[in-house]
């Protein structure tokens, strides 16, 4: 149960990060947000995802 644990914590590191750099640069570009929002809105969702999963996880492990 450990090592998925630690592989749910790195991914939502790394999406953490993804999104970190990309959504300044969406809001940042000419007709970005028009055009990425259901690609913002999906990273989103996914980060909550994790955010949860790990939640879960962390209270079967302790």
């Amino acid at each position: 149960m450990t090592p998925a644990f630690q592989l749910v914590v790195f991914v939502l590191i790394v999406t953490s990060f993804i999104l970190l750099i990309s959504v300044p640069v969406v809001f940042a570009s000419p007709e970005g947000w028009s055009s990425k929002k259901n690609v913002v809105f999906s990273g989103a969702a996914l980060w909550v995802g994790l955010l949860f999963l790990v939640a879960v996880l962390n209270s079967l492990i302790s």
